[in-house]
């Protein structure tokens, strides 16, 4: 399943949202609530959502101005990957959060809500942040 973010005008250059979002230490700032004991270095982070599952995540892939490829670090539930993509526009930039996981039907019914509120929430959080 493929959850995605609407596009966020972002009004800051694409080299500082990218510094931004490529430091996992950054990324608590843009979780939900329900999102707690984040514990993060520059590439790897760990939290848990409440009442759920403790994950770990690393930059697997990260293309400057462009995109940041987060992957589990270890195990997970299911299989999943997280992606900021950015556009240069002008002195702006626009960010689209992507979050493509392998759920199994009966997960995919109770996950598909949460997740997709999850791209939506990290977009509107980095939308507001100040760079």
């Amino acid at each position: 399943m493929d959850f995605e973010s609407k596009w966020q005008n972002i009004d800051a250059p694409s080299e500082k949202v990218y510094d931004f979002l490529n430091d996992l230490r950054n990324l608590e700032k843009l979780m939900p609530e329900q999102i707690i004991d984040y514990k993060a270095e520059a590439q790897k982070c760990s939290f848990t959502i409440k009442g759920m599952t403790s994950l770990s995540l690393k930059v697997e892939q990260s293309l400057p101005g462009k995109l940041i490829r987060l992957v589990p670090d270890g195990k997970s539930p299911f299989e999943f990957e997280l992606l900021a993509h950015l556009k240069e526009d002008n002195a702006k930039t626009l960010v689209k959060i992507q979050l493509q996981a392998s759920l199994n039907p009966m997960l995919a019914m109770m996950a598909k809500r949460p997740l997709q509120n999850l791209v939506e929430i990290m977009a509107d959080k980095l939308a507001v942040q100040n760079f």
